[in-house]
Formats: structure tokens, C-alpha cells, sequence
């Protein structure tokens, strides 16, 4: 009996070492940290202090201009520098907040373009929503509602996402329909929140595993290949327990 103890501690062990409270949360999982809304936020500081701090301002946007450059084309980036050096605060605020509308667009396309790739689009979508979630106290600030409405949007477009569910269990269909509806919704308020006159967001390529800037969510217990290796490991574990059990008994 204690030989089987010790086997269902080890085991445990193994299992418990799995984040579950994240991974069974309904949320939007690890957004992996949306770079360029973490600098815009980083810039929003810099650029209240009395009086701004353009250089620190410049030295953080320019941790992402290759990034940007990549994506949208150089014109936002040369826009933007073009407003730090010339010390416009107003202007360089205004052209970072529809640099993140238009990274939302972006994303929001990728999720379209690649909506039966669940792992993806659920990962697109968590850095949408980490890129509104920058944008949010400002549309708070001016109309709560739209801020409540644009929310709603983003947890509807997850719902509509699906779920795979573990071995069949949980599994819930995807909708496109649905997701459009939310897609547009989101980037129609999001447009006029921040008068922009077109989302076009220019040449940019993303494939559907962002090779080389996303981390991959090992913890998504949804995806059954995260399994594989927990099955392996607590399978060699059982078969080293049985082995050493029998030649004890001989």
C-alpha cells in the first residue's frame, strides 16, 4: 500500500505542476505582451512629466520602430519620430493611438484569415484585446459606454473562436459568421473613437504561427499535443515503479 502512495504522490506531482487556474479560466489567455502597446504606454509616461521627456519617449518607440516598420511600412514610425522631435506631444499621442487601432485591425484580420487554427487565433486575439486594453482609459474617459460596448465585442469574438475541448470534452463549434460581426463591430467603434478614415494597415505578412515573436502556449491543456509529454513522462514513471516492485518481491 505504500509502494501505491508514493506512485499517486509522484503522479500528482507531475499533474499539479500544470498552471490549471489559468488554463480552465475563461480569459484570454497569456497575450504574450503586446510590445507595441506596452511602449505606448511606457510613452504615455514619459510624456506627462513636467516637462515631457522626449528622449526617453524616443529611446522607448524606437524599441519597436524595426517592428513596425515590418508590418505597417516606415511612414507611421517616420510620422511618429517626426512628432518627438519636434516636441508635439498632442500629435505624437494621437498618431501612437491609431498605430494601435491599426495593429488591432491587423490582428483581427490575422484571426479571419486563419480562424480554423484555434491555438492562433486564440493567442491573435489576446494581443487585440492587450492592444485595446492600452487604448481603454482614454475611450473610458469620453464615452464609458463605448468602452463597455467594445469589451463586450472582444469577449463575444473569443466565444465565437470556439473551443477544441480536451479529448472531444468541452468541445464547442466555431463561428466565422459570428466573429466577423464581432470583428467589425469592434473596429467600426474603434474608428470613429479615433477618426481614422481608413484601417487599411499597408503591406505586412504574418503567417499563422508568427514565427519568431510569439511564445508558444504550452499551458493551453485544450491543445491535446500538451499532453504528449505528461502521458510519456507519468507512463515511464508507472513502468520504473512496476519493475523495481517485482524485483523487490522476488
Amino acid at each position: 500500500m505504500k509502494k501505491f502512495s508514493v506512485l499517486f504522490f509522484i503522479i500528482a506531482l507531475i499533474f499539479n505542476s500544470i498552471p490549471l487556474s489559468s488554463a480552465f479560466a475563461y480569459s484570454y489567455g497569456d497575450p504574450n505582451e503586446e510590445k507595441v502597446a506596452e511602449v505606448y504606454k511606457e510613452m504615455v509616461v514619459k510624456l506627462d512629466e513636467n516637462p515631457p521627456n522626449y528622449n526617453s519617449a524616443i529611446k522607448n518607440f524606437e524599441t519597436v520602430k524595426e517592428e513596425i516598420d515590418m508590418h505597417m511600412g516606415p511612414e507611421p514610425a517616420k510620422l511618429i519620430l517626426n512628432n518627438l522631435n519636434n516636441k508635439d506631444k498632442e500629435a505624437t499621442l494621437n498618431n501612437m493611438e491609431k498605430l494601435l487601432v491599426l495593429n488591432i485591425a491587423r490582428r483581427l484580420e490575422s484571426i479571419e484569415k486563419n480562424f480554423v487554427e484555434y491555438d492562433t487565433t486564440k493567442r491573435l486575439l489576446a494581443k487585440a484585446f492587450a492592444t485595446y486594453d492600452a487604448l481603454s482609459p482614454k475611450v473610458e474617459a469620453e464615452k464609458p459606454e463605448n468602452d463597455k460596448k467594445i469589451r463586450t465585442d472582444f469577449d463575444q469574438a473569443l466565444e465565437a473562436l470556439g473551443n477544441p475541448g480536451l479529448f472531444g470534452v468541452g468541445k464547442k463549434e466555431a463561428n466565422l459568421d459570428t466573429f466577423k460581426e464581432n470583428k467589425d463591430e469592434i473596429l467600426n467603434s474603434l474608428k470613429t473613437e479615433f477618426k481614422l478614415k481608413s484601417l487599411e494597415v499597408g503591406h505586412f505578412t504574418e503567417s499563422a504561427t508568427e514565427s519568431g515573436t510569439a511564445k508558444k502556449d504550452w499551458t493551453d491543456i485544450s491543445n491535446i499535443r500538451n499532453w504528449i509529454p505528461l502521458v510519456l513522462i507519468a507512463g515511464l514513471i508507472i513502468a520504473v515503479l512496476i519493475v523495481v516492485i517485482r524485483r523487490r518481491r522476488k
